[in-house]
C-alpha cells in the first residue's frame, strides 16, 4: 500500500548490472520495518505537537497519521543517501586494497581477487562493496573487460567520484599508464573528500544542535505555561487555534530553513 501510495511517476529505470543480478543505489528498497520506522517516527512527532499545543486526542491521532505517510518517504531518502555514504567509504578501502596488491605486481584479476579477501574480513559478506567486488571478479571470470564492469558499478552507485575513478582508470589502461598511481590518486582524493565532511560536520555539530533546541523550545515553553495554570496557552478557541497553527508552521518552515542551511556538501 505504501509502496503505491509513494511512487513516484518518472521514466527511470532500475539497473541491475550487466549480469542481472546487482543493486542500483539510486533506489532504496524498503522493508517492512523501515515503512514502520519511517511510519512511526512521523506519527510520533505530529502526535507529541498536536497533544502539547491543542490537548486533543483524536486530532493529534489523526495528525499523526496523516504525518506519517510522508514521513516515510524521507525515511526513504535519509536511508538511501546513508548506503551510498557507506558506499563511498567502503570504495575507498578497496582502492586502498587495490594499491597494496599491484604494488606487489598483481594483474588486476589478482588484484581483485586479493581485495576481495580483505573486505570480506573487513566489512562481512553483506556488505554492499563485497557484493560489488564478487560481481567485478564473476564478470571478469565470464571475460566482461574490467572497463565495462566498473563503468556498470559507477552508473548504478550514483557517486560522483566512482564515476571520476572509471573514467581514469579506463585511459590509464588504454595509454597504458600506471594503474597502481591511478588507484592511489583516486583513494587519496576520496579519503581528503571524507575527511573534509567530516570537519565541516565536526563545525556545524554545535550550529545544528542550536537549531534542534530553539525546535524544541517552542514545546517546552507551552508545557510550562500549561503546567502552571496559564488556561489561555490551551484552551482552544477560534483565535487561539488560528494562532497556534500558524505557529507551528512558522516554526516547521523555519526548522527546514535551518536544516538547508547546514546541510554543506562537498
Amino acid at each position: 500500500m505504501f509502496e503505491r501510495i509513494l511512487k513516484k511517476k518518472d521514466d527511470y529505470a532500475e539497473k541491475h548490472g550487466l549480469m542481472g543480478n546487482a543493486d542500483d543505489y539510486h533506489i532504496y528498497h524498503m522493508r517492512l520495518i523501515d515503512y514502520l520506522v519511517g511510519f512511526l517516527i512521523g506519527f510520533a512527532l505530529g502526535f507529541v505537537v498536536v497533544m502539547i499545543f491543542f490537548r486533543v486526542v483524536i486530532f493529534a491521532v489523526t495528525v499523526g497519521a496523516v504525518c506519517g505517510i510522508p514521513a516515510i518517504k524521507y525515511y526513504r531518502k535519509y536511508r538511501k543517501e546513508k548506503r551510498q555514504r557507506d558506499l563511498l567509504i567502503e570504495f575507498r578501502d578497496l582502492l586502498e586494497a587495490l594499491t597494496t596488491s599491484y604494488s606487489s605486481g598483481k594483474n588486476t584479476m589478482e588484484a581483485f581477487a586479493e581485495s576481495y579477501q580483505d573486505l570480506l574480513s573487513l566489512y562481512g559478506e553483506k556488505s554492499d562493496i563485497v557484493n560489488e567486488t564478487r560481481i567485478i571478479i564473476a564478470g571478469m571470470t565470464n571475460n566482461i573487460i574490467i572497463e565495462d564492469l566498473l563503468r556498470d558499478f559507477a552508473e548504478r552507485c550514483g557517486l560522483e567520484d566512482v564515476e571520476s575513478f572509471t573514467s581514469t582508470f579506463e585511459s590509464g589502461l588504454r595509454q597504458g599508464g600506471d594503474i597502481r598511481q591511478v588507484v592511489w590518486d583516486s583513494r587519496k582524493i576520496i579519503n581528503d573528500k571524507i575527511e573534509i565532511e567530516m570537519e565541516i560536520k565536526t563545525m556545524l555539530t554545535e550550529k545544528e544542535n542550536e537549531l534542534n533546541i530553539m525546535m524544541v523550545m517552542p514545546l517546552i515553553i507551552m508545557v510550562t505555561l500549561s503546567g502552571i495554570g496559564t488556561m489561555s496557552a490551551v484552551i482552544n478557541t477560534p483565535f487561539t487555534v488560528i494562532v497556534k497553527i500558524f505557529a507551528i508552521g512558522l516554526f516547521a518552515a523555519a526548522y527546514m530553513m535551518g536544516r538547508k542551511i547546514i546541510n554543506i556538501r562537498i
